[in-house]
């Protein structure tokens, strides 16, 4: 009998799949970000895209209506552009309104909610169907507790915010489970939730529950079983350090990797706070980690080089193996010597 470990459905939003991108009608494709990470991260839940006709950017899927998608399979709608504001806009709604006619779930990370668009409220009313707002974490969720539990886990941290910890983390996932290693990627952010079907989103959460939630998003699980999980924030990020630290005791973790973009010297949206060192960064994380498993410990570095040459990034990720005594990869840029540093930071992981 094989045994499932799953998290409560009634406490994670759980996304119907496979999914149409719905591309609206930009034209930039820096607009359609969530488009292009489903695409590239999650292609086997993807099966066309939707578009109004003054589209120009493609994901490379097949374009269909949405009463086409529904009949190829589709059943969930994914809103993967962005407008300005967040807003759904006006000239989008008639088609989302065809999708939930069709027989489509929207899938929205907008900041407009179902209520704030007349045409798309009375359409849930009339077909039955669902708007579902990733950002808007699921009701009940308990306060943490602490107790530790069964399975290993790994948290993806970072010296700020915005350098590669969503990244890192599927990176690693889809590497585990290459190597064989029963391996679930657990979202906290709107696009891996997408990119996972399920997750918590993990910074709308109220303070007193982010550690109950990230419990709650990575339960008891097989002894050999890794649920690799996504960052968010900084713990010296004066901003977000709070869901961070949440997010830390709650994912018990057994292993963190520290995520950094060199040449970054002063953390994001702020005045005068500066990015910390690796080893200050390392040390505060596994300090504050060790509340909730003593046995934590920093496997490797993940580094965002991708404003870098070839030669620059050997030569700073080196720099930080000699400082760290951690192995340090790009998990994302190719290339043979930087495919063999991924290796090693995935061996310091299972190890």
């Amino acid at each position: 009998m094989t045994i499932q470990f799953r998290v409560p459905e009634a406490k994670m939003i759980d996304l119907p799949r496979p999914y149409a991108l719905f591309l609206g009608d930009t034209t930039a494709p820096r607009y359609a970000k969530t488009a292009f990470g489903l695409k590239d991260w999650a292609p086997e839940l993807c099966l066309v895209e939707c578009a109004l006709p003054e589209a120009t950017v493609s994901v490379g899927l097949p374009r269909r209506t949405p009463a086409q998608a529904y009949a190829a399979g589709a059943r969930g709608f994914v809103i993967g552009v962005a407008a300005q504001g967040g807003q759904i806009v006006p000239q989008w709604v008639p088609m989302l309104v065809e999708a939930l006619e069709a027989g489509l779930d929207i899938i929205s990370g907008m900041h407009s909610s179902v209520d704030d668009v007349p045409a798309l409220k009375a359409a849930v009313a009339r077909t039955g169907r669902r708007v579902i707002d990733v950002r808007r974490p699921p009701a009940n969720l308990p306060v943490g507790d602490g107790r530790k539990r069964s399975g290993k886990r790994l948290l993806t941290v970072g010296t700020d915010c915005a350098l590669g910890k969503k990244y890192t983390a599927l990176a690693l996932a889809r590497a585990f489970r290459a190597a064989g290693v029963a391996t679930d990627f657990r979202a906290t952010g709107q696009t891996g939730i997408m990119i996972a079907g399920a997750g918590i989103p993990i910074d709308s959460v109220v303070a007193d529950f982010i550690s109950g939630a990230a419990e709650t998003l990575s339960p008891d699980a097989a002894p050999d079983h890794w649920d690799v999980i996504e960052g968010q924030g900084a713990l010296f990020h004066p901003s977000y350090a709070g869901v961070s630290m949440g997010l830390l005791h709650g994912s018990q973790p057994d292993v963190i990797v520290m995520c950094h973009e060199p040449y970054r010297t002063d953390i994001l949206g702020t005045a005068g706070y500066k990015v910390p060192s690796l080893p200050d960064a390392i040390a505060l994380n596994l300090r504050i980690g060790g509340l909730t498993n003593p046995r934590i410990r920093c496997a490797g570095i993940s580094f965002n080089t991708a404003d870098l040459s070839d030669e620059e990034a050997e030569t700073v990720m080196l720099a930080a193996e000699r400082e760290t005594g951690l192995p340090v990869a790009d998990p994302i840029r190719g290339g043979p010597a930087f495919a063999k540093s991924f290796e090693r930071l995935v061996a310091a992981c299972l190890a």
